[in-house]
């Protein structure tokens, strides 16, 4: 698969690709006779790999550290273990987070659906409490 037929499938650039290919984020990819990229299955399955963990809001750092533990072996199994429980622990969090937001949203789409954002009723919430 070319550079821009795996852009394509996996919805990245391909100056992202190349970036990610880089700094390791996915092995060497192989090359055809003319020197073109040439993406394999694994090569793919490392992309599917760092979009959805890029997507989960996991970080660069984080990922070139798990790859790099990763190419270290079987002996760094309980690293690579913890470093995903740790990014797992971070990806809890910010979606504990995103629930609140939404939660608040949807608190003051109903304040609309309501009728209780109207100007004057706006006035005498704000009196009681800025929050609402």
């Amino acid at each position: 698969m070319t550079i821009a037929q795996a852009s394509r499938q996996y919805g990245l650039s391909a100056d992202t690709l190349r970036y990610y290919e880089r700094i390791g984020l996915i092995p060497p990819v192989p090359r055809n006779k003319s020197g073109i990229r040439d993406y394999d299955q694994a090569s793919c399955q490392w992309i599917e790999l760092m979009k959805c963990m890029r997507a989960a809001g996991v970080q660069i750092e984080a990922l070139v550290e798990y790859v790099e533990l990763f190419r270290q072996g079987d002996a760094t199994l309980e690293a690579r273990k913890a470093l995903l429980m740790e990014q797992r622990d971070l990806l809890m969090t910010r979606m504990e987070e995103m629930q609140q937001s939404l939660d608040r949203l949807n608190y003051k789409i109903r304040l609309y659906e309501d009728g209780a954002m109207t100007q004057a009723a706006m006035e005498e919430r704000q009196a009681r409490s800025p929050e609402d």
